[in-house]
């Protein structure tokens, strides 16, 4: 069980030390007292000559946990607080998915860091094979067809070599019809050979003409084909495409040629399992299935997330909304501190602009305000509460402020505790002449300055110790008397 402090009995011990006499004992008890150190001893002596001086040596300081704070100008009048809490920006989350149905094998362990290209997992898919099996036989399909497109040129020489015979076989048929005919007007030549003459020539004319009837033909075949091949190599480019898509490889990349055992392979025909990669930089975040378990399209198999990509939202009251503008200066600063003191330094905030919601909330009368952090520090987590400061007026002049963690209530007295400027080992106990508060600081009208270092953690104790309206620890004699401090 964690032990507590027992307030009057620190009270006590600081009352010692700012010379509060305590009941006499004997030599044995007093024999046993440790001795003040030198520095101690003459703090001590300072404190007792005026009482509104409370020692505080280094060992106090560091048993009570005695802090200081110093006095600086803000703007409290003018200053806007509204509370909220971190969140990851939108963009900040990736979700990876498995492209096709398969067997999942991850390959990260959560809250590993990773960076853009490591593999995150695995996929085992027979769609991956039943895409690759289609690409096989379109490429299969292009290379047929490119070799056929190729037969056509010597069928084209062949086909103009026959034609060039037939027309010149036309040519000497009809010299030779012609020399007949004209024999024939002289009264001379033989009719059979006349009529040789028309029929070879009629016969030389139709394959002439059948010939040109199957330049045609095969011309046709050839655009037929290489319009084949057109279709063929866009189904092939879709079909990669598709396949880019499936393994976030480049096409280009796909169709490279690989080295080693696969050598003279392209890179999609030697991919057997998916790898499946990260794009940017960020934290392994969450699962969403686990090795060795089927997923599909709609299983996010899992998150990887940027840890410096938060912003702050804060719920801020829709009556501000007259003094709220975009682009306002704002700092994020750490929740109020406790009595049991504080996770974060006062001093540790960011700053950014102010960024209005674009909607509100009617039933609770608030609007959303986002501030992103120029630069974020350690203790920025999602979920960690916080708060935004809004200077809403830079006119405004500055006022002295500290803390109001720092003020303690004496009674109805408040008081603080200013570090003495002659001897760092003393605090001056005031009566604080306060002003204005924020709810965080609090404007102190007079007895400071600025740069003046004021006790912020142990001002309770030390309250206590001064204090004359709290009765302080004691004992009880025999005689019924009772005296402060120790028997």
């Amino acid at each position: 069980m964690k032990a507590t402090r027992n307030p009057f009995l620190i009270a006590l011990l600081i009352g010692m030390q700012i010379g509060l006499t305590a009941c006499s004992k004997d030599n044995s008890n007093t024999s046993k007292q440790s001795q003040h150190s030198a520095e101690d001893a003459h703090a001590d002596e300072n404190a007792a000559s005026q009482p509104n001086r409370v020692s505080v040596s280094p060992a106090v300081r560091k048993n009570l946990g005695i802090t200081f704070v110093q006095v600086e100008r803000r703007r409290i009048q003018s200053t806007l607080r509204v509370p909220g809490s971190f969140e990851y920006e939108p963009s900040a989350r990736r979700e990876y998915r498995a492209a096709v149905p398969g067997r999942i094998e991850i390959m990260v362990n959560q809250f590993d860091r990773v960076e853009p290209g490591d593999v995150l997992f695995t996929v085992d898919s027979s769609e991956w094979r039943r895409l690759q099996q289609s690409v096989t036989q379109i490429d299969s399909e292009i290379n047929r067809l490119t070799v056929q497109l190729e037969t056509y040129g010597p069928l084209f020489e062949a086909h103009e070599t026959h034609e060039e015979s037939l027309q010149h076989s036309v040519e000497v048929w009809q010299e030779r019809l012609a020399q007949l005919e004209s024999v024939r007007e002289a009264g001379g030549g033989r009719n059979e050979q006349l009529t040789l003459a028309r029929a070879s020539l009629a016969s030389a004319r139709s394959e002439l003409t059948s010939v040109h009837e199957n330049h045609a033909l095969l011309r046709g075949e050839q655009k037929k084909t290489s319009a084949d091949i057109e279709a063929a190599r866009s189904q092939f480019e879709f079909l990669i495409g598709s396949a880019s898509v499936v393994t976030s490889i480049p096409p280009e990349e796909l169709l490279s040629i690989t080295q080693g055992q696969q050598a003279n392979r392209p890179l999609w025909a030697t991919i057997n399992k998916i790898e499946v990669r990260t794009v940017e930089p960020g934290v392994v975040e969450t699962f969403g299935t686990t090795s060795g378990s089927w997923a599909n399209e709609e299983t996010a198999v899992l998150t990887v997330v940027q840890p410096d990509r938060l912003r702050f939202r804060g719920s801020g009251l829709q009556s501000d909304l007259g003094v709220l503008t975009a682009g306002l200066p704002a700092s994020i600063v750490p929740p109020v501190p406790t009595s049991s003191g504080r996770a974060v330094p006062l001093n540790e905030s960011m700053h950014g602009s102010l960024t209005l919601g674009l909607s509100a909330q009617p039933n609770e009368r608030t609007i959303d305000l986002f501030v992103t952090p120029d630069e974020l520090l350690p203790w920025a987590k999602p979920g960690v509460s916080a708060q935004i400061e809004i200077v809403t007026s830079e006119n405004a002049s500055p006022e002295l402020s500290i803390p109001l963690a720092a003020v303690q209530r004496d009674g109805l007295t408040p008081v603080i505790f200013r570090r003495s400027p002659d001897n760092p080992n003393e605090t001056i106990r005031m009566e604080a002449d306060l002003g204005m508060d924020d709810g965080r600081w609090v404007e102190l009208l007079s007895g400071v300055r600025e740069g003046d270092e004021i006790v912020l953690d142990g001002a309770f104790q030390l309250m206590l110790a001064t204090s004359g309206s709290i009765q302080k620890g004691g004992h009880f004699h025999a005689d019924g008397t009772f005296h402060e401090g120790e028997d």
